[in-house]
């Protein structure tokens, strides 16, 4: 489903993710589905441990503060995404390996891109609401990204039949 259909449809329960902050990574460059959260700060282990359980078609979004000094997401557990049945990965934060994961069947929208490896302290918390780029985003809720803007719905969405 295209994000301007559901805007077109819905827009009156919608939050809109502020444009042009997040570039588009992974293979799949529309996804979406049911928000889980992890609110971690150049940290990963919370992030690892989420994609290690079944994704059941969900999209991981990763409060990681707007760091851009460290990859929060590389090729190992975007591949454990992909084998687990996330839908995707919204980080608020960067990214590495994008090019091996840009060959993957996931949905991967970031901050942009950096080498250097997180933390593991396990530092952070899990399934909670996180708001970034003038959006609250609920468990439960949930989000769609394509190429026209990410936007997140309390609900979810379908589109109703075309009006002839």
């Amino acid at each position: 489903m295209n994000t301007a259909d559901l805007s077109d449809a819905y827009n009156d329960i919608l939050q809109y993710v502020e444009p042009n902050l997040f570039q588009n990574y992974g293979g799949n460059v529309k996804f979406g589905g049911m928000i889980s959260t992890v609110k971690c700060y150049e940290d990963n282990v919370l992030v690892k441990q989420a994609l290690s359980e079944q994704g059941n078609k969900r999209v991981l979004v990763v409060d990681a503060g707007g760091s851009l000094r460290c990859g929060m997401l590389g090729d190992n557990l975007a591949a454990m995404a992909v084998k687990n049945n996330w839908a995707g990965v919204l980080m608020y934060g960067c990214i590495r390996d994008s090019e091996e994961i840009g060959q993957m069947k996931l949905g991967v929208r970031a901050l942009g891109t950096m080498p250097l490896k997180s933390i593991k302290k396990g530092q952070g918390e899990r399934d909670i609401t996180v708001r970034f780029a003038g959006v609250n985003f609920t468990p439960g809720h949930y989000v769609y990204s394509d190429l026209d803007g990410i936007i997140v719905s309390p609900k979810e969405l379908t589109l109703p039949p075309p009006k002839l």
